[in-house]
């Protein structure tokens, strides 16, 4: 039985969102703080953001202390987890280019991530540029397998995802078996943990398009002040039948139910609204018609500064000593590179490429070569 690990990670492209949060952040903090884990890894993925950012280093360098600080703020404790940036573990890098060998074009092309990331950057199925340009980066092309070396670099057992990525642990873990299949026994499968809250597994952005994107500008930072996250919320995309207070109101499609699906409990109402015992009874009072919008909005941001003003707090305490924060990733770098030592060791041991290591090996030719 494998030890107990967690993994998982975000690319600094931007700073972290609500999405995030309900989608992987808040279920990270949970299992950190519910224990019964060997060890839990947390990492900034700068070389996977790097594939389709190659050309904007600075974006993704401005970007690490941002995300740094998103995961600092929400709870994420670097004396019980290793929290480390990716590029500086140079093991991974290795493992991905053994891992190469084991998965066809043809089946990356079929990964349902890569192909609706693909689309959205203008690339038709083949990877080749509809509009301008020389084509897919082989690097962003190949980014499943990156993510299968930081997977499988640290044996995790457990990887926290949204549900929009569990296509890429279903590849991890075939990459697992095809190695083990070929060279032995080495690798740990991993397998992902998605959000219980059916509301959480993909969150809408603000207008109500199906994903919360920063490329889309339709976001609730995590490090948004009060007043900017009350802008974006009163500016929500809700219902565009329901016109009139007293029209009935359709929940499907609207934003703010969404949000309050993945947010609200019974208690917030004794809080905020009395008026409703809980979820139910509001969603029911707005569907028969009679419920404005703005009170539903209200309510909502409400719940959500209850939520999120502690990691305001933190973050602002935090931002009080940048050196500090980077000398924890620093530290963590220090324990995931040793980790990845350890997994890239076995793994050229069953490959027997680790020509220098083995004595054997060494002994033998010695032999051949003067008997």
């Amino acid at each position: 039985m494998p030890e107990r690990i967690i993994l998982t990670g975000d690319r600094p492209t931007g700073r972290l969102h609500i999405g995030h949060y309900v989608g992987s952040l808040r279920n990270r903090v949970a299992i950190q703080n519910a224990g019964g884990y060997e060890k839990m890894f947390i990492f900034i993925a700068d070389a996977q953001a790097l594939t389709d950012n190659f050309d904007n280093p600075e974006k993704v360098r401005q970007n690490i202390i941002e995300v740094a600080l998103d995961y600092l703020s929400v709870g994420l404790d670097p004396s019980k987890v290793t929290l480390f940036i990716q590029s500086q573990i140079p093991q991974l890098t290795e493992l991905t280019f053994y891992y190469m060998n084991l998965v066809t074009v043809a089946r990356l092309q079929r990964n349902p991530t890569v192909k609706t990331e693909i689309a959205l950057r203008g690339f038709n199925a083949e990877g080749e540029e509809q509009a301008f340009g020389s084509g897919l980066p082989v690097g962003f092309f190949c980014y499943p397998i990156s993510q299968a070396a930081d997977i499988t670099a640290f044996k995790a057992t457990e990887v926290p995802v949204g549900e929009d990525q569990k296509p890429m642990i279903e590849q991890t873990v075939e990459i697992v078996r095809s190695f083990n299949r070929i060279y032995g026994e080495t690798l740990v499968e991993p397998r992902a943990v998605l959000p219980t809250n059916a509301a959480c597994l993909r969150l809408p952005g603000t207008d109500g398009k199906a994903k919360m994107s920063k490329s889309l500008g339709n976001c609730i930072y995590l490090a948004e002040s009060a007043d900017e996250m009350r802008k974006k919320i009163m500016s929500m995309y809700t219902d565009p039948l329901h016109i009139n207070v007293s029209d009935p109101g359709h929940i499907e499609g609207n934003t703010v139910f969404t949000y309050l699906d993945a947010f609200c409990r019974d208690e917030h109402f004794g809080r905020y609204w009395p008026d409703y015992a809980n979820l139910d009874e509001l969603k029911a009072h707005y569907q028969k018609g009679g419920l404005g919008d703005v009170k539903c909005k209200r309510f909502l941001e409400k719940i959500l500064n209850e939520e999120f003003e502690p990691i305001r707090a933190r973050r602002k305490e935090y931002e009080k000593d940048i050196p500090a924060v980077y000398e924890i990733l620093r530290k963590g770098g220090e324990v995931a590179e040793a980790a990845a030592q350890a997994t890239l060791d076995e793994v050229k041991k069953s490959m027997r490429i680790n020509y220098f290591n083995d004595k054997g090996l060494i002994e033998e030719q010695a032999r051949r070569f003067t008997e």
